[in-house]
């Protein structure tokens, strides 16, 4: 009896695979040499494909179910095995179970920056990050160009050829789509679409299926994004000038409140004001031209009992410097009642006052 159930022990029965993990792809049966029975079960569970290879070779592939191995349902392993009419010994196959669900959350993004020449901001450096999901879609294309003959498969294996075959096509979408910076973000679904129908075919060579690729976000460098803070702060401010008013009127309640630092405060005060005047004076020089200067009507003057003019005020101020008109003289122009002396008419009294005296 011993020695019956050490034969018996010898050939497997019973073939299936449960995946107690979430990244294994392709998973070898435990066969250890052991041979199979004629008339084992086999148990593909729904999310499952088998495949028996023989001597490197794939033979029969099994769809998800309960079979029960005879010559029937392995008509190529048969006809490798030479299994003509039937044969009910065990028999030496490995059984490779395929993982055909979805393999979500894969991570994808670029390792250094991609250059693009932006409308607005020109040369920029963008990074770039995101998911995928892949599901496998011929299984014995990957057992043949990917697995090979290793008997644990995990997507850990291949998620780094697949990461950068995303990161170049998307560079490529990326620069050829033309889309701004700034208008990136309203467009990351579409550059998800655009990927995934440029890439397809490099995935189907590999027996993957790229469902699903999410564009998570993309970045501009520190310096760039603090530049745009600024720019975005100045817009939201809005006037500078009444923005300068209001900070200036608030740093002086703030200093009321602190009776005790009104020496520092007032020190801080002034310079704030002498800031906000510079910059109001600079806004107001940007923003609008001096006013003309004003002028005076001709004048007419009486020398030597004789009328003269008109006159303007420089050649007014050469009479004067020329001795000819003094403070008495009869001056008159439009809009006066009647001549007066000089000294008492606005525009000229000022014409008379010297230099200073000497100290």
């Amino acid at each position: 009896m011993a020695l019956f159930d050490k034969i018996r022990g010898e050939f497997i029965d019973i073939i299936e695979w449960t995946d107690s993990s979430s990244d294994t792809i392709v998973y070898r049966f435990g066969r250890h040499d052991n041979e199979i029975k004629m008339g084992a079960r086999l148990t593909v569970r729904e999310v499952q494909k088998a495949i028996f290879v023989n001597k490197g070779q794939i033979a029969d592939v099994f769809e998800p179910g309960m079979y029960t191995l005879e010559t029937d349902n392995l008509p190529i392993l048969s006809t490798l095995m030479g299994w003509r009419h039937g044969f009910h010994s065990p028999f030496k196959a490995e059984v490779y179970f395929v993982n055909m669900r979805r393999f979500t959350d894969l991570k994808w993004g670029t390792k250094h920056p991609i250059t693009l020449r932006d409308a607005e901001f020109g040369p920029v450096r963008l990074r770039a990050f995101g998911t995928y999901v892949v599901r496998v879609s011929d299984p014995q294309v990957l057992l043949r160009e990917i697995v090979g003959t290793d008997g644990h498969f995990t997507t850990g294996e291949i998620t780094d050829q697949l990461r950068n075959l995303i990161v170049s096509r998307f560079a490529d979408v990326l620069a050829e789509s033309k889309i701004p910076v700034l208008d990136l973000a309203a467009n990351y679904e579409e550059l998800g679409q655009f990927v995934t129908e440029r890439i397809k075919q490099e995935f189907a060579n590999y027996g993957l299926e790229l469902t699903t690729m999410l564009v998570e976000n993309i970045s501009l460098p520190p310096t760039v994004e603090e530049a745009l803070d600024k720019r975005t702060s100045m817009g939201a401010i809005g006037d500078l000038h009444k923005y300068t008013q209001f900070q200036a009127a608030n740093a002086m309640e703030e200093a009321a409140k602190n009776p005790g630092g009104m020496a520092g405060g007032g020190m801080g005060m002034g310079m704030g004001f002498a800031m906000a005047n510079q910059m109001g004076q600079a806004m107001a020089d940007q923003g609008a031209a001096p006013p003309p200067l004003p002028q005076s009507g001709p004048f007419y003057a009486a020398f030597e009992g004789q009328q003269a003019g008109p006159f303007d005020l420089a050649a007014m101020q050469q009479h004067i410097e020329s001795g000819r008109l003094t403070p008495q003289t009869l001056v008159w122009r439009k809009g006066m009642a009647g001549w007066v002396a000089a000294e008492h008419v606005k525009e000229l009294k000022g014409l008379f006052d010297g230099p200073p005296p000497l100290p």
